[in-house]
């Protein structure tokens, strides 16, 4: 089951164990240069808020509509990380594991491939959870992860219209 709790995303598996669940938060932070230095992951400034498309259906295309799901509002100005949170488990003293693959568009953020249905090892497109406890944007090139940033749509600066 998906429920959107406190904006974030809550997939709970009760029919697998009563503790597996997980929780992607979308936390909103600073956008760090492009110009190819290292930084550190910048500091989380709050959640953005996360809505259902279907609860704005008079004010969003169309094919939001028919594609369903959320949506949050980000300024150009913005960027964002994701946070992962998984269900703690206390007679193995261990978090619930989870196996996590991220799209954006229809481009997988761990690889920057297009996206592909399943996990693959070679190269490897998933996270495991609760090893990994947040994905700061795309992966560009090994070594090498863009952030996630609002860009606008249609001028070919989102990661899916590049590839």
């Amino acid at each position: 089951m998906i429920e959107l709790r406190s904006d974030g995303l809550v997939f709970t598996f009760p029919e697998v164990h009563p503790q597996a669940r997980l929780t992607i938060g979308f936390q909103r932070t600073l956008r760090i240069p492009d110009d190819g230095k290292d930084y550190f992951l910048p500091p989380g400034l709050g959640r953005f808020p996360v809505r259902h498309v279907d609860d704005f259906a008079g004010r969003v295309p169309h094919g939001w509509l028919e594609h369903g799901g959320v949506m949050l509002p980000m300024h150009q100005a913005e960027a964002m990380w994701l946070n992962f949170d998984s269900g703690y488990i206390p007679e193995h003293e261990t978090e619930y594991p989870f196996a996590v693959k991220i799209a954006a568009g229809r481009i997988d953020a761990v690889t920057g491939e297009n996206w592909t249905n399943g996990l693959h090892g070679l190269p490897q497109d998933y996270m495991v959870v609760p090893g990994q406890p947040w994905l700061d944007g795309f992966c560009v090139e090994k070594g090498t992860i863009r952030q996630f940033v609002a860009m606008p749509l249609g001028e070919g600066y989102t990661a899916e219209e590049q590839i």
